[in-house]
């Protein structure tokens, strides 16, 4: 008995020295590696979950040919996302313009270990009723149809980035930062590419219970900021499951910043990370969304 615990105190103290060491040997390692090689290194490894670094930002967001633009998006994903530790705010804008129901969401909130917020825009082949918007899966816009976005996410009210671009799911991911939705502001423009469209939307949002107020305006571009949505938050449905996951994530973000300590930077972390643990790195990185369940893709409108 006494033998046993012997031997596996001896074991204990060669895998923390092992440990030592390899941490040590992969902190050299991001160490040694200059500016544009951690970016490529970075970057081919998060394109096959659709996603990049950005520079300027310290963030990750999604690339335009991301994988997930062939599945499209519907509510199910929002009533779901709290069992896969996605707490956030979301404000579905539906409106009819030009033969079709469209689709512009926002999203503002906690991804497992990440701070994030999300702009993205879908439209369907067909004008839907109301009934028939909660269930339907709209479909991500093709090339010709983006238009510039622009937002920018603000955390009690510090500014945690910025990005605009034509896009049709613009994304910021400050990893490893945990946050309440109730503390983020998103605040976003959108410039259409019709007059028309533009005032379709403005009408939603104003259906919604935007005031005039709080929207403004200006050469086919509308400013406003998601602060308190107006719409149905399905997370209110299981208050006890997002609080738990909340908690998860929270402890997880505690977990990460701990063992990237010796860095400051996401990119030498996500590095560091990937180096010293590779498979934890990349469970990681599937920041958003999952696949259509088969029967739902089947009715996709």
């Amino acid at each position: 008995m006494y033998f046993l615990i012997g031997l596996l105190l001896i074991l204990c103290v060669f895998f923390s020295i092992f440990c030592y060491f390899r941490r040590k040997k992969m902190i050299a390692k991001v160490c040694r590696m200059d500016q544009c090689e951690k970016i490529c290194r970075l970057n081919k490894l998060l394109n096959p979950f659709g996603f990049r670094y950005v520079k300027g930002e310290d963030i990750i967001t999604t690339t335009v040919d991301a994988w997930q633009r062939e599945f499209g998006y519907c509510a199910f994903f929002d009533e779901t996302a709290v069992h896969f530790q996605m707490v956030f705010d979301c404000e579905p804008i539906y409106f009819d313009y030009d033969g079709r129901t469209w689709l512009i969401e926002f999203w503002k909130g906690q991804y497992g270990l990440n701070t994030g917020g999300e702009v993205g825009i879908y439209r369907s082949d067909t004008l839907l009723n109301p009934g028939e918007r909660r269930t339907a899966i709209f479909q991500s816009v093709p090339d010709s149809e983006l238009f510039p976005i622009s937002a920018e996410l603000y955390k009690n009210g510090k500014k945690q980035f910025g990005l605009m671009r034509k896009h049709w799911w613009l994304t910021g991911f400050c990893v490893g930062q945990y946050s309440e939705p109730e503390e983020l502001i998103l605040q976003v423009s959108l410039t259409f590419p019709k007059e028309e469209m533009l005032q379709c939307f403005v009408e939603s949002l104003r259906n919604l219970g935007y005031w005039d107020c709080d929207i403004c305006i200006g050469c086919r571009t509308v400013f406003f900021q998601v602060k308190t949505p107006h719409s149905r938050q399905p997370r209110r449905f299981a208050p006890g499951k997002g609080r738990w996951q909340q908690c998860l994530n929270l402890m997880f973000c505690r977990i990460y910043q701990f063992v990237t300590s010796p860095f400051s930077c996401t990119l030498d972390k996500l590095l560091f990370l990937y180096f010293l643990l590779p498979d934890v790195c990349r469970h990681m990185l599937r920041f958003r969304r999952m696949e259509l369940p088969k029967q739902k893709r089947r009715r996709r409108i």
